[in-house]
């Protein structure tokens, strides 16, 4: 019985925490339990949304910056050359 005042209650303290909602509660506790796991169900669904679009966004970069990555190449190689033709003048 020292669970209430030294921390976390333990199983008897459960068992009575439980049966004292079930008593203030009554008829409306399996409802409000039903949506607090509908609940969690859509903010896991969300968070699988993010975790997908972040790795979309992240594959779009990637190709973003290796297609940058080549017009880069490409300028340079056209820099150099310019820079050989203007040395032949």
């Amino acid at each position: 019985m020292l669970g209430f005042i030294t921390g976390l209650p333990g199983g008897t303290e459960w068992i009575i925490i439980l049966i004292i909602a079930l008593l203030i509660f009554g008829k409306r506790l399996p409802d409000v339990m039903r949506s607090m796991g509908q609940s969690l169900k859509q903010f896991k669904k969300g968070m699988e949304d993010v975790d997908v679009g972040t790795e979309e966004e992240s594959d779009e970069i990637d190709k973003s910056r290796s297609k940058g990555e080549k017009e880069d190449a490409g300028v340079e190689e056209r820099e150099e050359g310019e820079d050989a033709g203007n040395a032949e003048d």
